[in-house]
């Protein structure tokens, strides 16, 4: 274990005893805004000019963040993100390849084989493109993190079978934040786990069950502007919000088809706004809410990896 990784590991125990929010403190959930028809809605993303972009059936559809159709294209897509220049990039699990089209869905090209090499996957799943246009690629089979240019080009991978800390047992979603962490959601190990841009174990949270902080499959994960975690709690019918270093915020959802309520939402993500769209699976929906006020906050991985430079 390097000496870095070791100052991470004592600031992570430090973070978690001071950045805990109590109860006065806390948020409360986002307001509902509206909802709108999207078949087996699985993943969702947004764009700088806030469009929303859904996977889900047989193509992804692009919408204004009010849910109004503009366009769709594709077959069979898996998971979907898009760039800081709008280029979106879908997973297609069953071919084993990543493509990358223009916002408009025009073809750009594509990368990945089935197999363990690198750049090859076993069913890709989750995808989250950093400020520098890196992609990341939750290689949901292969038990690990490939990270890549925005051409394809092979950067590096870290990860290997297990529980322990840097390990995954069925990686399913990747968020990159704007302070340069990556945060992967595990739906096996019920837990999210948090590296640098070059795979250093940074932290982790979360464990099985239905209380606060807790999942029950975390299929979808994202951050918004300010860092704060968002993560689909599918099997939970909830999505959960932290802060970057795991602090508990808020929860909302219950099983149902009413307003605010869930069945399977598969996928999460945030507008520039502020605002919340979630792929409510199998109501074939998106639901959209409004932004949280943030309480105040003394800590935040920033100023802990600052502290380790």
């Amino acid at each position: 274990m390097t000496s870095l990784h070791r100052h991470f590991g004592i600031a992570v125990a430090l973070l978690a005893i001071s950045s805990v929010v109590s109860p006065a403190t806390a948020e409360t959930p986002p307001p509902y805004l509206t909802q709108w028809h999207v078949p087996n809605a699985f993943g969702v993303a947004t764009d700088a000019a806030g469009n929303v972009y859904v996977s889900g059936g047989s193509q992804i559809e692009k919408f204004t963040g009010a849910g109004v159709p503009l366009t769709h294209w594709g077959t069979s897509p898996g998971q979907v993100t898009v760039d800081a220049s709008g280029n979106v990039y879908v997973s297609e699990y069953n071919d084993h390849i990543i493509r990358k089209f223009t916002s408009s869905g025009v073809f750009i090209t594509q990368w990945g084989s089935f197999g363990t090499g690198d750049g090859q996957f076993r069913f890709p799943a989750g995808m989250a493109a950093d400020a520098a246009g890196d992609v990341y690629v939750a290689d949901s089979n292969n038990n690990r993190i490939q990270k890549f240019s925005s051409t394809g080009t092979y950067i590096l991978q870290w990860g290997s079978f297990g529980s322990g800390e840097g390990e995954f047992y069925g990686p399913f979603a990747v968020a990159a934040s704007n302070g340069g962490l990556i945060y992967v959601a595990e739906v096996t190990n019920t837990r999210v786990q948090v590296f640098t841009a070059t795979g250093v174990f940074i932290g982790k949270w979360g464990a099985f069950g239905s209380g606060p902080g807790e999942f029950f499959s975390p299929f979808g994960i994202c951050t918004n502007a300010s860092g704060d975690v968002y993560v689909a709690d599918s099997g939970s019918n909830r999505v959960q919000k932290f802060t970057a270093s795991g602090a508990f915020l808020t929860q909302w959802g219950s099983p149902g088809g009413g307003n605010g309520q869930f069945s399977n939402p598969y996928g999460v993500a945030t507008d520039m706004a502020g605002n919340v769209f979630v792929a409510d699976g199998s109501n074939n929906r998106i639901q959209k809410f409004g932004q949280t006020i943030t309480p105040t906050r003394s800590t935040s991985w920033a100023r802990v990896k600052a502290l380790y430079r």
